[in-house]
């Protein structure tokens, strides 16, 4: 059987937003509800076509995490079971077979307006900046790096969160002006402990986590929880181990299938970078698709069940 393929939702729900992947639901006061779709985006421009398993890859795997993290954080997942989920709230029962698998409910919290990055390895928008200026987010850098080199620290690298486009690079003073001291330190402890503990967990699976991302939000009660996606292909870079070397760019385990085809279509004058894209090969879609799902396999070290999702 063919997966169940989930692009915009329409639950019978207040929709808060819908992101480039994610459809955000509210449910009671306290509640949401994420559904991550199989929508696609590079180049900040969204694909017509669905890769296969995305949504799934990208839900099961940040609860995964979460778990992990449970000692560590206080987080707003509370369940990924669609089943117990629609039983509560019949009226989502004619949709369960888009829900299997890419929905979390989680808690409410008032999210900070900061992306928490730590990057392990200079990579992505921090090597293109490096390579222009010798810095980062207008701080300098040590002399002489490579291209994919690791840091001699993690280095903490916040941004400002856009709904569209990229997001910008801040420093660390300018996310306090932000937020208030109390809290800028108080993310940044806590990214850079999930990161190192993310970073050593995924190094016995032969996988290099060279950066990622964090977002973070506050509860009613007070707490810090750890929101959003965890550890994904989407927000992070996963690196195979065994091919690492640095001074190039490295292979990984995230939609670069998709982002090198569209590189090769621009070169070739059929595609000028913005929307509408161009429409994808069946190949492209399938390497995509498998990518996700060795990730997903690497990390946990189980496939995916994919019966839930047919």
């Amino acid at each position: 059987m063919s997966p169940t393929l989930v692009g915009t939702t329409g639950l019978p729900l207040p929709c808060i937003r819908r992101g480039k992947v994610r459809d955000v639901y509210a449910l009671g006061d306290d509640c949401l509800l994420l559904v991550a779709s199989d929508r696609v985006s590079a180049f900040d421009v969204v694909m017509r076509e669905l890769v296969p398993y995305k949504g799934a890859v990208l839900t099961q795997l940040t609860a995964w995490w979460l778990n992990q993290f449970a000692d560590e954080i206080a987080h707003h997942m509370l369940s990924v079971d669609a089943s117990a989920i629609v039983a509560d709230t019949p009226a989502l029962a004619p949709y369960l077979h888009q829900l299997q698998g890419r929905v979390m409910l989680c808690r409410r919290t008032e999210v900070f307006p900061i992306e928490c990055v730590v990057r392990g390895y200079i990579s992505g928008s921090a090597w293109k900046e490096y390579g222009a200026t010798g810095t980062l987010a207008g701080e300098a850098l040590p002399a002489g790096m490579l291209e994919s080199s690791p840091f001699p620290h993690p280095v903490f690298s916040p941004a400002t969160k856009a709904e569209t486009g990229h997001d910008e690079n801040i420093t660390v003073p300018q996310m306090r002006a932000a937020i208030g001291e109390p809290d800028a330190t108080a993310l940044e402890a806590l990214a850079r402990r999930l990161y190192a503990r993310g970073r050593d967990i995924a190094a016995t699976r032969g996988i290099i986590i060279a950066d990622t991302k964090f977002e973070f939000g506050r509860a009613p009660d007070g707490r810090i929880l750890l929101i959003d996606e965890v550890m994904t292909p989407d927000s992070s870079r996963f690196w195979p181990a065994d091919q690492y070397a640095p001074g190039r760019a490295q292979p990984s385990f995230d939609k670069q299938p998709l982002r090198d085809w569209l590189d090769g279509e621009r070169r070739a004058g059929r595609w000028d970078g913005n929307a509408p894209p161009p429409t994808l090969t069946e190949q492209v879609i399938a390497a995509t698709s498998e990518r996700y799902l060795d990730a997903y396999r690497r990390i946990t070290g189980a496939p995916l069940d994919l019966k839930v999702l047919q």
